[in-house]
């Protein structure tokens, strides 16, 4: 294997290509990239065994050929290499790669290419495309309620299906963590008909978002039981699912909560993050005491002391006071982008839904505290 490659389209490529590299393995050949030179192309692959990704960069290739090297190791030399420098890579007959740019020569232990695990795909029975820009909207505002408790396994992820909202098909979002929900939809896009459910773990999302952001274009998606995969542009990422039943979350969204609290989100969102500076490490709890037209904001910390801030809201229900975990409040309210929150309350004990005022395709829930 000989080729030349410029040494920006060589770092993009390792850089996403090695953020599924864990530095430490047990199994040697995980640590590394496989490397393949052929037609003018470069292609590079990593895995964990259950995610794989796949990127092709042009090359001038002199001769075609695989082999593996360290995935980090690699990505840390290129990246140190002058800006605009022509990287040359060739492997010999002793099993060593050599990469030289300019006057630098680095030889790294190889491994045999033949020995790289594949990701073996099924049949990808669904496929469909859908925009960069709506797939990392479907990411962005609900990942943060993923849950991180390895004992739940299944909400480990994202829940991406099929869903009816009005009569119409969509293709929703939901993750939760037991204590908050986040569900997000986007009209059904073409192909999607019929698509299985399917839980997508939290790092996949991580690195799909990774690939929204960096990358535009439209993404196609492919989906079986058991996998999926991203392709965009010439990066390609398959993933496992989560083997698991995602709950029935609809019988937590509440549909009869009748107290709606509309409130400026921007200024509520920092009078919580101020008075929670009080609040317990472990309960981070804030008592919000609802009046006509006036929310206070509590925090009691036995510790440290206390603290309260009054702001003019839009309520005219009855009184009513309720507490949250102050974080939980400040993820749900940064997902908002208009200037209003609207809260749609029950009683002290039964969730609260919050939603965008201007942005219906997202609906959040969150479980209140005792204060």
């Amino acid at each position: 294997m000989q080729l030349v490659i410029e040494k920006s389209a060589l770092l993009k490529a390792l850089s996403h290509v090695t953020s599924i590299v864990e530095r430490r393995n047990t199994i040697p050949i995980l640590s590394n990239v496989l490397l393949v030179a052929s037609n003018d192309h470069l292609c590079l692959t990593a895995t964990d065994l259950e995610r794989e990704v796949i990127e092709k960069v042009p090359a001038k290739i002199s001769e075609n050929g695989g082999t593996t090297v360290q995935a980090h190791v690699l990505h840390d030399i290129v990246r140190k290499l002058p800006d605009g420098a022509d990287v040359e890579i060739s492997r010999g007959d002793d099993d060593r790669v050599s990469v030289v740019a300019g006057k630098g020569r680095f030889d790294l232990q190889a491994l045999p290419a033949d020995d790289f695990p594949e990701l073996s795909t099924d049949d990808l029975s669904h496929k469909f495309t859908i925009k960069s820009g709506d797939l990392k909207q479907l990411i962005e505002k609900t990942r943060f309620a993923i849950s991180t408790e390895e004992t739940r396994y299944y909400l480990n992820g994202i829940y991406l299906h099929q869903a009816e909202t009005e009569g119409n098909d969509m293709l929703r979002a939901v993750a939760t963590d037991g204590h908050r929900l986040a569900q997000v939809e986007i009209p059904l896009p073409d192909g999607a008909d019929g698509l299985p459910g399917a839980i997508v773990p939290r790092k996949t999302v991580g690195e799909v978002h990774r690939m929204v952001s960096e990358t535009e274009g439209d993404v196609t998606v492919e989906m079986s039981d058991a996998k999926i995969r991203f392709s965009i542009g010439d990066l390609v990422m398959t993933s496992k699912l989560i083997d698991g039943t995602f709950p029935d979350y609809n019988r937590v969204i509440p549909t009869a909560n009748d107290k709606e609290l509309s409130i400026t989100r921007d200024s509520f969102a920092k009078a919580v993050d101020r008075v929670s500076t009080l609040s317990s490490d472990r309960g981070r709890a804030v008592k919000l005491n609802l009046n006509d037209k006036s929310l206070v904001l509590t925090v009691n910390n036995p510790d440290s002391g206390s603290a309260t801030e009054e702001l003019s809201v839009d309520y005219s229900e009855e009184p009513l006071e309720i507490g949250f975990n102050a974080r939980y409040l400040l993820d749900i309210t940064g997902q908002l982008e208009s200037e209003t929150a609207k809260f749609l309350l029950a009683d002290a004990g039964s969730p609260t839904m919050v939603r965008d005022s201007s942005d219906i395709s997202a609906l959040y829930v969150l479980m209140p505290m005792r204060v």
